[in-house]
């Protein structure tokens, strides 16, 4: 039976449509995708991903213990900074893409790490752990809500004690919730939908309370709940990998279009002599961006060609409905990646031009 969120009642409530993703039961949308996409690059919209994991670290052995796991650099974390990076085998194939938050003292963080593979994730830093730190799965004890959108601060700043204009991205603040019995919670400005926003963590004790008073607050700013459906079209205009489509432990970070989150000069790490082999012998494949002829729609798998010969291999499509296209993303040869030509994708038999595109397709104006 799939794991269900502290929020799961809510959503049930509100009629959204529940799916199974990653183990848990979720929304994948409550009235349609299409305007529930529209909401947060427009307005706002409120997510439910409590189905993610999140795992404290703490101790003198923390910051090494971290750096030995990740391909970023953490010991340049500030306090109450994030730090997007990846996390690879011995053979630099990448176990999951995660969120690194450092907490307001020293030794003190907080890893945000998919769904789909939190079990995993938590073997594998527990097969590596130091005696020296602390780990804690505070999943289930905790909930994280995602308010996405350019009103995404308006809504949130009266209910905030922090100065939200002055949270940078990446970047977390202590604060208290206005109406949710004083409780204080960590706020941080990431998000996974290319707009601005916040993501919050609070005790799953207090998620009902928290998510009912952020939407009677956004109601006169047109906030919308939003599910899975949306927030998939959003990261994919944003041009945002998807852990399980777009790569897995088959891909290293270099050929994933990632190569910024790997600092080889940091000192080892797990994966590192085999992320420098790749890096001086070239990535045996990379990863493009793809725009389709009209509103064909690229899936997970489908073969991309170039005058006939298989070259690659899409990883995500869906119709963008921000630029009124079909896009995707795939895994094509690094001589194919190079020339910048017209391919075509197989789609279910029927060949189908697409364009070149850079990343990401979309991107906020300031």
């Amino acid at each position: 039976m799939a794991q269900r969120t502290p929020l799961h009642g809510r959503h049930v409530a509100l009629g959204a449509r529940m799916v199974e993703f990653g183990g848990w039961d979720m929304p994948l949308q409550y009235t349609n995708i299409r305007d529930e996409h529209t909401a947060v690059r427009t307005r706002a919209g409120l997510f439910d991903v409590s189905h993610m994991g999140r795992l404290s670290v703490g101790g003198a052995a923390a910051e090494p213990w971290l750096q030995r796991l990740m391909t970023n650099n953490v010991a340049r974390l500030a306090p109450l900074q994030s730090l997007y990076t990846v996390m690879c085998r011995d053979d630099g194939g990448i176990i999951d893409d995660l969120i690194v938050n450092a907490g307001s003292a020293a030794g003190e963080y907080m890893v945000v790490v998919n769904a789909s593979t939190t079990a995993k994730d938590v073997a594998w830093m527990l097969a590596h752990l130091d005696p020296a730190v602390d780990f804690t799965d505070i999943s289930a004890a905790t909930s994280l809500i995602a308010l996405q959108g350019p009103r995404a601060a308006s809504i949130l700043q009266p209910l905030s004690s922090a100065d939200l204009s002055s949270l940078k991205p990446f970047h977390l603040a202590v604060h208290e919730i206005a109406g949710v019995s004083a409780r204080t919670s960590l706020v941080s400005r990431t998000g996974y939908t290319g707009e601005d926003g916040f993501e919050l963590i609070i005790d799953a004790a207090q998620a009902g309370a928290l998510w009912d008073l952020l939407l009677q607050a956004g109601a006169p700013e047109g906030l919308r709940p939003c599910g899975l459906g949306a927030r998939d079209t959003l990261r994919l205009e944003a041009g945002l990998r998807l852990y399980g489509q777009d790569m897995d432990e088959s891909v290293d970070p270099l050929s994933a279009g990632l190569g910024w989150t790997v600092k080889l000069d940091k000192g080892d790490f797990i994966g590192a002599d085999a992320l420098r082999r790749i890096k001086e012998q070239g990535v045996p494949r990379r990863f493009v961006g793809l725009r389709m002829e009209g509103r064909a729609i690229a899936r997970h798998g489908m073969p991309v060609l170039r005058a006939g010969e298989r070259v690659g291999e899409i990883t995500s499509g869906t119709f963008s409905f921000t630029l009124g296209c079909g896009i995707a993303t795939a895994y094509v040869t690094p001589a194919v990646a190079a020339s910048g030509e017209p391919l075509q994708v197989d789609i279910r038999g029927t060949v189908t031009r697409a364009d070149r595109a850079p990343l990401p397709f979309y991107k906020r104006s300031a």
